[in-house]
């Protein structure tokens, strides 16, 4: 099918023309081409701006979060305007402002094993912009039973990742992570931190993956792992090989359908950041702040890290972060009744597990960390 280029679209697209390896030709295959951003925070954001800008025809978007004060560090499709808004329908509004000429498709929910399948089977190319392992894995697993590239990329404070995983003609993500990690050992974002370019870094590399994917030029990075580091501006490569045993993709494939992927990696596949311990061991803050109102004497642990005190602090609270709680539980005394809590519950989740492993009974984790305990209790103390 031949797509003629109106002048406007020319002009639109005349750098790209100007390109030998792009072209008419180029451009008309970008016009006619789809691609699947699953993800619109700090990956997605660069992902589907730079691919509406070079004129990629249509473009959909998973996600179903809405956009919150503390994305606009980084995720720079959203703005002021957008707050509270369906992240999907504010990055698409900002897509067609910039090229109101090509097609956007919203999907205003999870990805998930039951529809996976259906959204991802009409786009050429797929692009990881998730934040969770289920998430990761489930889009490997369609990518390889659909025999679509997954343009990977994954960030982390200073650090990111990029890769084409392709089964057709090289290693997939289970090639390289047979299993996931054990929940916990690898913080998200939203416990660790992440310099706000990071992810436009790293999304634009992935765009310009998939736009030379899309336009069949260049050597895509199957086979191989980039390395990022921006405290040192360093690129490093790391060559990858088709594992012959993998449970996917090898030649006796054990996995030949998609599964539970929550079940699989022991945590939610999604990417929002409260924690919990469940029902048995959470206390919320306006429980503990009636308890602590009506003189019980509670141990208040903080699992933070040090530099976190400066944003906000409960009085009277023993500072033992999470990475150091192992070798310092002889501080604590189990007869008493302990509180652990974090900036949302995550890491106080994990530390309640340590303590009860080591025979603590009377230790409750604070759902939502003191973030809940500003908006519950005291909100003279910022959220972050």
């Amino acid at each position: 099918m031949s797509y003629d280029l109106s002048h406007e679209e020319i002009l639109r697209y005349s750098r790209h023309l100007l390109i030998p390896e792009v072209g008419l030709e180029g451009q008309r295959k970008l016009l006619q081409s789809s691609v699947l951003v699953i993800g619109t925070g700090g990956l997605g954001s660069p992902v589907a701006l730079y691919l509406a800008a070079a004129g990629v025809g249509r473009i959909g978007l998973v996600d179903y979060d809405v956009v919150d004060f503390s994305n606009l560090q980084r995720q720079v499709i959203h703005g002021m305007e957008g707050l509270g808004e369906l992240k999907v329908e504010s990055a698409r509004r900002r897509m067609l402002d910039l090229n109101p000429d090509i097609q956007v498709d919203v999907y205003n929910e999870p990805f998930t094993s039951d529809n996976a399948m259906r959204i991802a089977a009409e786009y050429d190319v797929i692009i990881d912009g998730t934040d969770n392992f289920p998430t990761r894995y489930l889009t490997n697993d369609v990518c390889v039973f659909l025999g679509k590239p997954n343009v990977y990329g994954s960030i982390f404070r200073f650090d990111g990742q990029v890769s084409v995983f392709d089964a057709r003609r090289g290693p997939c993500y289970r090639c390289l992570f047979p299993e996931p990690p054990p929940p916990g050992l690898v913080p998200s974002c939203a416990e660790g931190g992440v310099l706000g370019v990071l992810p436009g870094t790293i999304g634009t590399l992935q765009a310009t993956e998939a736009l030379k994917l899309l336009l069949g030029i260049g050597e895509p990075l199957i086979g191989r792992l980039l390395l990022y580091n921006a405290l040192d501006m360093s690129f490093e490569f790391v060559r990858l090989r088709k594992n012959p045993k993998c449970k996917i993709c090898g030649p006796e494939p054990e996995v030949t359908d998609l599964i539970d992927y929550e079940a699989f990696c022991g945590v939610p596949g999604h990417d929002h950041e409260e924690g919990s311990a469940g029902v048995d061991w959470d206390i919320t803050a306006s429980e503990l702040a009636q308890r602590l109102q009506a003189g019980n004497h509670i141990r208040l642990v903080d699992v933070r890290e040090p530099h976190e005190l400066e944003i906000s602090r409960l009085p009277g609270a023993t500072l033992i972060p999470l990475g150091q709680m192992a070798a310092r539980l002889s501080e604590l005394d189990s007869a008493e009744e302990i509180v652990l809590f974090c900036k949302a519950g995550t890491r106080s989740a994990r530390a309640l597990e340590l303590l009860l492993s080591a025979g603590f009974r009377k230790v409750k984790n604070l759902k939502g960390g003191i973030n809940a305990w500003a908006r519950e209790v005291d909100p003279s103390l910022p959220i972050y």
